[in-house]
């Protein structure tokens, strides 16, 4: 007799692969992806900057996976692939719609070994008590928040109706007294929506009562749904120097080629790491060749320490 998510499944046609990649990244590693919406768009957000078609949002999937087919094909991924490092659970569209989530990270977990399991997730249901549950099983959680206030998630993000930033910050806080694993937060920045020193000030404030494992903040990097722009990487530069300098903010973006190196002395490279941390990737990118060396110099003499937060080095001031 067929389980109660085979017997919800809708799509009786073959769908689009389950699985995909394997993907490179310095944060997470080699990642390998599990799409549980492969056939189309299911979302509570129609984000302004998403890369997908503008699509009704919905509050829950109307085209649903059997688990067996989702766990049948991360097994033969691992088989295929053995080397590795994360399964990144994600969707076209947002994953915690799911309605079997915690019966398949359940099964994910018996097979998976030592790879470590990732979840990719607008945080849009992290106040239900369910999700929670679910996602306490993984290894590491990414949440998306974008925006501090309703205004900007209804105007940005284009949630679906009765999503509350309060109750996604409020669901943020209790998963992460209940969570041991690292939970990393990611802000993607959009020109003129969410960049503003209003909206940045009461992220900062809320993010230092949440105190993630790092923050990734990044804009537009592939061709959005709507008209909008991406910041550059002097303007995302700018942004992050409006957090405070304890929280672990890395500037997650492929334009960096737009900034040009600068001359900075000794003590122009300390006031910068005690205003905000810096990645090795922050430091090729600002700093010319003789403040690189100065910058090494400082290092060796112990006035310039590095600090792991979660896979990625932050340098900082002594």
């Amino acid at each position: 007799m067929p389980n109660n998510s085979e017997r919800l499944t809708l799509n009786a046609e073959p769908s689009p692969p389950v699985i995909f990649g394997p993907i490179s990244s310095r944060r997470f590693g080699k990642s390998l992806g599990i799409d549980l919406s492969p056939s189309k768009k299911q979302c509570n957000f129609d984000c302004l900057y998403c890369e997908l078609d503008a699509a009704k949002t919905m509050a829950g999937q109307d085209e649903v996976l059997p688990v067996s087919q989702i766990v049948n094909a991360v097994k033969e991924g691992l088989r295929e692939h053995q080397d590795i490092d994360v399964l990144t659970i994600t969707a076209n569209g947002e994953p915690t719609l799911y309605p079997h989530l915690n019966e398949l990270i359940d099964e994910i977990n018996k097979i998976k070994g030592t790879t470590k399991t990732l979840i990719l997730s607008n945080a849009s249901t992290i106040d239900d008590p369910d999700v929670q549950e679910a996602l306490l099983k993984l290894d590491e959680v990414k949440l998306s928040l974008d925006c501090a206030t309703q205004k900007c998630l209804k105007k940005l993000d284009r949630s679906h109706s009765g999503i509350d930033v309060e109750k996604i910050k409020a669901g943020m806080l209790l998963f992460k007294e209940r969570y041991k694993g690292p939970l990393v937060i990611e802000i993607l920045m959009v020109k003129g929506l969410n960049d503003s020193k209003e909206e940045t000030a009461q992220l900062n404030d809320y993010l230092l009562k949440l105190q993630p494992a790092r923050i990734d903040i990044g804009t537009i990097d592939r061709p959005p749904a709507f008209d909008v722009k991406p910041l550059s990487y002097g303007e995302l530069l700018a942004v992050s120097r409006q957090f405070d300098a304890s929280l672990p903010v890395y500037i997650a973006s492929r334009k960096k080629a737009e900034a040009a190196p600068s001359d900075y002395g000794s003590d122009e490279i300390l006031q910068t790491l005690s205003k905000r941390p810096l990645t090795q990737e922050d430091v090729e990118v600002l700093l010319d060749d003789a403040s690189r060396e100065r910058f090494e110099t400082l290092k060796n003499e112990g006035k310039i320490i590095p600090v792991d937060s979660n896979g990625v080095i932050f340098y900082k001031k002594a």
